[in-house]
């Protein structure tokens, strides 16, 4: 037998990642899935063209892909997703959230709306889908594992992040909550979370910021999308962790450089 069916009772589970269409973080992790040897839905929202792409590319390497497309602050788009993904694979062995927005506003610019908004999307967007996919992998005999993805800058926020961090800093109590709640159904049912650290240098960086970046690290890393990936395959696939948040940062979370 192997690794994934003594796991999730079939040799190629169903990964749904929602925020996957994008080339971003969820891009990342929804390839490493595919090439280990998971089905996998892309869900995006308005990046459809980008999960297309992603999926024609997937599916000539032999991947079986499914896209969808979900408002996730939307509760009955979220339902239809989910059911969309169950009619397409028969069940939903992995579910990573990954769909979230962020931009930088100074405090004085921000309004409610924009608080509410971040709220709706990587608040509400993370709950909407752990509740209902985990709901379905209650029901399935072999359970199933989740992956929220938070972020690293929640215990040091920094300036221009006003609407996002707060959004930001439910997902740990989120993670512990439904990890009970989940496993009180089924033993089966893991969830966990990633704090990501820096793993996308952005665009525009000149090569001093980006060095800064680096140095700012304890390990003297850039960060990579894999980097990510490869911790969320580890929470998926380790059967006695459940209800933690692992920072994957280069030590940020604790180092506040000079």
């Amino acid at each position: 037998m192997s690794r994934l069916e003594s796991l999730f009772g079939t040799a190629r589970p169903v990964a749904l990642v929602t925020g996957s269409g994008a080339p971003r973080l969820g891009n990342a992790i929804v390839r490493s899935l595919a090439a280990r040897g998971y089905h996998v839905a892309i869900h995006s929202y308005r990046s459809s063209d980008e999960a297309e792409q992603t999926a024609a590319e997937l599916r000539q390497e032999g991947a079986n892909v499914f896209v969808c497309n979900a408002d996730v602050s939307d509760e009955q788009q979220v339902r239809n997703m989910v059911e969309a993904v169950k009619a397409h694979f028969g069940r939903i062995d992995v579910l990573v959230n990954c769909a979230a927005i962020w931009k930088p506003m100074q405090l004085e610019a921000v309004t409610a709306a924009e608080v509410r908004r971040n709220f709706d999307i990587n608040t509400l967007g993370t709950f909407l889908c752990c509740q209902q996919v985990g709901l379905l992998m209650a029901s399935q005999p072999n359970g199933g594992a989740i992956v929220n993805v938070g972020d690293w800058a929640i215990k040091r926020p920094y300036l221009d992040y006003a609407a996002y961090f707060p959004s930001k800093g439910a997902i740990p109590t989120l993670t512990r909550d439904l990890a009970i709640e989940l496993a009180n159904r089924n033993p089966r049912v893991r969830v966990n979370a990633i704090l990501p650290g820096p793993a996308m240098v952005p665009t525009g960086l000149s090569e001093e910021e980006k060095q800064a970046a680096i140095d700012n690290t304890l390990v003297k890393l850039a960060g990579a999308p894999r980097h990510i990936a490869d911790a969320a395959i580890f929470l998926i696939e380790h059967e006695f962790i459940t209800g933690i948040c692992l920072p994957v940062d280069g030590g940020r979370t604790i180092h506040s450089p000079s």
